[in-house]
């Protein structure tokens, strides 16, 4: 069992950064791939971006390559999401999630990943 938290949402204007981040409980962290994904209301969930157990292989949605960096820190059990540039339509709940074990791509289909965090609020005013 993963549990995972995220925090560092909030509103920015367009342009600016933020900075999440996803604690996990479990000893086994370093073993997954983590993925963050989004919803905005009244649509589906996307991927945003991933990288598999080593960090050593970065996936990102096309929306966001060159814009939103991902990384994991696996001796403080934690996924980052470093996001710059940021656009209104990048507003949506941010998740992050625990998924396939010692994959060496990480996947962006959310029905790879097993455990899922409650997500944080990322606004982006125009």
């Amino acid at each position: 069992q993963v549990q995972l938290v995220e925090s560092g949402g909030g509103l920015v204007q367009a342009g600016g950064s933020l900075s999440l981040s996803c604690a996990a409980s479990s000893r086994t962290f370093s073993s997954y791939a983590m993925g963050w994904f989004r919803q905005a209301p009244g649509k589906e969930r996307d991927f945003v971006a991933s990288i598999n157990w080593s960090g050593g292989s970065t996936y990102y949605a096309a929306s966001v390559k060159g814009r939103f960096t991902i990384s994991r820190d696996n001796a403080k059990n934690t996924v980052y999401l470093q996001m710059n540039s940021l656009k209104p339509e990048d507003t949506a709940v941010y998740s992050c999630a625990a998924g396939p074990q010692y994959t060496r791509v990480p996947s962006n289909i959310p029905r790879d990943y097993d455990y899922w965090g409650q997500g944080t609020q990322v606004t982006v005013s125009s």
